[in-house]
């Protein structure tokens, strides 16, 4: 379905050109969900970006169902890409209601077919009793849940999701990765996320591609990343993150009702 074929990106800079993305090359099937994991700067936002339409290429090429997205020599619209987007921030519409929102990318269709879509989207993300209510008087993993509905209503042939459990406390994260998850399987959509968090990613995602210095370091299973890591560095990112999860999960049950803890588990 998504193939990204040695593609390179650069940022303009003051002695020339910064290099963000380094001959970087993954593919993924349909149906599948994917995960880019990699430290903040490692080039994991600008790949989602470039393949969403926001990012001119170098180099490479980004085909979505052999169809060609982005080249050197050009590349297709964003809104004729058939990719949907569901944003860091989630970017609701504070004036709109949750059926609203839902249906905002669907105005080309009759007004019986678009509710009837809003109708299903709520359903699968069981937020069927919450269509009249706006954003403001949702629980943080209700607006997520409502940012995905957006995203999936119009049927896009990939769903892209930055960073999206990170406005969610830590033990939300977790469920609501779960059931991000069962979501996305039931929708049948093809889906790429970035995130810093291995659990998020191993919670969620069939592959996994771990980034470092903007390059793809090793693409694989969540079981072959954890077992058969592809340098030491790979080893020693895989085994901090698991620590540093397992740390702030014993800190915040250790700590009292209603108080926050201040947990030491980067050394620091």
């Amino acid at each position: 379905m998504l193939e990204l074929d040695h593609i390179y990106l650069s940022y303009p800079a003051t002695n020339g050109r910064l290099r963000a993305v380094n001959d970087l090359s993954l593919s993924l099937e349909g149906g599948q969900i994917a995960c880019l994991l990699g430290a903040s700067g490692c080039g994991k936002t600008t790949v989602l970006r470039a393949i969403a339409g926001f990012e001119p290429l170098d180099k490479g090429e980004i085909r979505l169902a052999g169809r060609v997205l982005s080249s050197a020599g050009g590349q297709v619209e964003p809104e004729h890409r058939r990719v949907g987007m569901m944003f860091q921030d989630y970017a609701l519409f504070p004036h709109l209601t949750v059926c609203g929102n839902v249906g905002f990318g669907l105005r080309r269709l009759t007004a019986e077919a678009r509710g009837r879509r809003v109708r299903e989207m709520l359903a699968l993300t069981d937020l069927s009793n919450l269509g009249d209510r706006y954003p403001h008087q949702l629980s943080g993993g209700q607006q997520q849940r409502v940012a995905l509905a957006r995203a999936l209503a119009p049927e896009p042939d990939l769903l892209l999701l930055d960073e999206p459990f990170s406005n969610l406390d830590i033990d939300a994260r977790e469920k609501l990765a779960f059931e991000l998850r069962d979501i996305l399987k039931a929708s049948g959509r093809t889906a790429l996320l970035v995130t810093h968090n291995q659990a998020e990613a191993f919670a969620i995602a069939d592959q996994i591609g771990v980034m470092h210095s903007h390059t793809l370091a090793q693409w694989d299973t969540p079981y072959g990343l954890h077992h058969h890591p592809a340098t030491p560095e790979i080893a020693a990112f895989v085994r901090r993150e698991a620590l540093l999860a397992r740390r702030a999960q014993a800190c915040l049950r250790g700590s009292p009702a209603g108080v926050t803890a201040r947990c030491d588990i980067d050394g620091t």
